[in-house]
């Protein structure tokens, strides 16, 4: 065989060292790689107020996460977010993860609704993704087995059973005037699921469940159910749905004059709202809600709320729950110190991430649900959003049951 021309030596002299090059991208003081993190949320569609919220959250934080030096244990990776739109629905949202997996992400954050949030985990799934769930409460997305899921935030039972002692707590202090309830909820996988919770244990707290009615997402009248809400005359009104059609049921009860003893919500889509109660103040005030929300007695949780409003935004469970979510992702991609999936799936499964302004403690995933999670109980009083329970947080005594005005 004749000896390698001059050309032909340096030809593969320098493909070699090209090669080194790409396969050792940080020696020789190369750039640090990006890491690519899908945003997956509904940012049209029926949902889609809620989902652009919590895109907000997720950008927010992962501006604050490259500006405080990005990934370190990668060499200071920036997390580059690409942006899916579920279109306010599963299917929708299930072609966003194969598009995302193609792009090569290495995580996925999202997608807050629970039937979206069931669809994209499955998906996730069969390509080994890890997908943190920001929002999500029905909990069917956790309890399939799914090795790549993790919820940060509670499920509905676990909401459920907060709210229905602290209503037992409630109505006991007030000499118990309430003993019937009616319970208002979308056809989805949220509110489908937390109305058959609540059905279900309300009468072993003493209360009677008069009727469970369910209505299409999205509704744009309310006044047929209202008039049944006036016929039946409940003690206590229950809703769970999305903003939109709870803002307008309960508007729709104020023009209509039905006023029950309570309006009392379990992850009420407008109760733990500044939106809601700065648009309609009257109709939102004394609503008592068990919801997601920030330990009050941390500063960062309203220097964040600051710095929403500042962007003309209202400070949302959506913004603060997501924003945390792409946090705890961050901590485990740098105790992964990798962009492996199975590293990072196997970083979230060991996460105490503690570094967060919601009132959870260190976290403990157990089937993919951090068990530490909690939400609190509010009510809107004087314009404002007060918590009032467990005392430890409390700001201001509750109103119960609420007064026809």
């Amino acid at each position: 065989m004749s000896a390698a021309s001059p050309g032909r030596r340096r030809f593969v002299a320098q493909a070699g060292a090209a090669a080194s090059a790409l396969a050792f991208p940080l020696v020789g003081g190369a750039q640090a790689r990006s890491v690519r993190i899908g945003v997956l949320h509904p940012v049209t569609g029926a949902l889609a107020y809620s989902g652009q919220q919590c895109r907000e959250g997720a950008l927010m934080a992962i501006d604050d996460i490259n500006r405080a030096g990005g990934i370190k244990s990668l060499g200071g990776a920036k997390i580059e977010p690409l942006l899916g739109d579920a279109q306010s629905t599963p299917a929708a949202g299930t072609a966003e993860i194969e598009k995302m997996n193609e792009a090569g992400v290495s995580a996925v954050v999202g997608a807050y609704a629970s039937a979206i949030c069931l669809a994209t985990t499955q998906a996730a799934a069969r390509y080994g993704l890890p997908h943190v769930v920001d929002v999500g409460v029905a909990d069917q997305i956790v309890e399939r087995g799914l090795k790549n899921t993790f919820r940060f935030a509670p499920g509905y039972k676990k909401c459920a059973d907060i709210a229905l002692a602290n209503l037992h707590v409630l109505n006991t202090a007030a000499g118990k005037p309430a003993r019937t309830v009616m319970i208002i909820h979308e056809e989805s996988l949220f509110g489908t699921g937390t109305a058959n919770l609540l059905a279900r244990e309300l009468p072993g707290f003493g209360y009677e469940v008069k009727e469970v009615i369910k209505h299409a997402n999205p509704t744009r009248d309310f006044s047929n159910i209202v008039l049944r809400m006036k016929a039946v005359n409940p003690d206590i009104v229950i809703p769970a749905n999305y903003y939109n059609e709870y803002a307008l049921l309960v508007r729709t009860m104020q023009q209509q004059n039905v006023r029950p003893k309570a309006i009392y919500s379990v992850l009420g889509g407008a109760a733990s709202s500044y939106k809601f109660v700065k648009e309609f103040p009257q109709a939102a005030n004394g609503i008592i809600d068990c919801n997601h929300w920030f330990n009050p007695k941390d500063k960062r949780s309203f220097e964040l709320k600051k710095r929403t409003e500042a962007k003309n935004l209202f400070y949302s469970y959506e913004v603060f729950l997501t924003y945390t979510a792409m946090r705890l992702l961050a901590d485990a991609l740098e105790r992964a110190k990798s962009t492996d999936r199975a590293a990072i799936v196997n970083a979230l499964e060991t996460s105490t991430f503690s570094d967060h302004f919601l009132p959870y403690g260190p976290t403990k995933f157990v089937n993919g649900q951090n068990t530490g999670a909690q939400p609190l109980m509010t009510q809107v009083l004087a314009n404002d959003i007060k918590v009032i329970v467990p005392r430890e947080y409390r700001q201001a005594e509750p109103v119960f049951p609420l007064k026809a005005a």
